[in-house]
């Protein structure tokens, strides 16, 4: 079995750690003050990576609003030895540049991966395919940009193939609909991606039980997201990563 990744969610808002319903921030759940402390808690689990989301900048709105807590929980993960991946709202070369300097260890393209070719490219030819993902947020057989709230007008399959065509290794894929509903992740769209595209494949939106992580290792994926499943206590991280690793060897607990 490949190597599998846990990504434990931290979605920032307003300085805030929060999760949305379907990506809407009229439906927000405060989950704590302090994202430092969040980082903190995942990471004393055992998280190797934390998975955030600049929700500000996704938007649309200030990015400087959520930029400190960021810096404190990329210097939480340093410490432990641990890797951030980063997402939201980067759009241009200087905000690639910043995130990358700050120590961030994988960025999350997904409007530059569908409007900005030139700029993708260039991101891929200064830092490489391991430091680069692209998002794939679909809701109805769509592409959705801009924080969710445009439509690309291209089915995920093309934006797999386009993403494969010009290089990168690593694509997220989240089923609007099913984030933060508790329902399970698509796993069969997933799936399928991952067979048409050659590319590593991570799962976002929908986990709620230990079974839907099983059932994202079995399927061949890289990894899964997970955020109010694990803030709610539907899954516990310590056990999640220990289905991490009976792929990857060692039992974080």
């Amino acid at each position: 079995m490949d190597a599998f990744t846990i990504f434990p969610a931290i979605d920032l808002r307003h300085g805030q750690v929060v999760r949305l319903r379907q990506g809407d921030p009229r439906r927000q759940t405060v989950y704590d003050t302090q994202p430092r402390r969040t980082a903190q808690r995942w990471l004393e689990a055992g998280a190797h990576w934390l998975h955030v989301v600049n929700l500000d900048a996704s938007f649309g709105e200030s990015a400087e609003a959520n930029w400190e807590a960021v810096q404190a929980i990329q210097e939480e993960a340093a410490a432990a030895t641990a890797r951030v991946q980063l997402g939201g709202g980067l759009r241009s070369w200087e905000a690639i540049q910043a995130a990358f300097a700050a120590g961030i260890s994988r960025l999350v393209l997904g409007t530059a991966a569908v409007e900005d070719p030139g700029l993708l490219q260039q991101v891929l030819a200064s830092y490489g395919a391991e430091r680069v993902a692209a998002a794939v947020d679909a809701r109805d057989g769509r592409v959705r940009v801009r924080g969710w709230s445009g439509d690309s007008g291209i089915s995920p399959e093309s934006l797999a193939q386009r993403c494969q065509e010009r290089g990168l290794r690593w694509l997220i894929y989240t089923d609007i609909s099913r984030d933060g509903q508790g329902g399970g992740p698509d796993l069969n769209t997933a799936a399928s991606l991952m067979r048409q595209s050659g590319l590593q494949m991570v799962a976002s939106g929908g986990v709620y039980r230990l079974e839907d992580v099983l059932r994202c290792r079995r399927a061949g994926l890289a990894g899964v997201i997970i955020g109010r499943a694990l803030y709610e206590g539907q899954v516990d991280l310590c056990a999640a990563l220990a289905v991490e690793g009976e792929a990857g060897g060692g039992d974080p607990c």
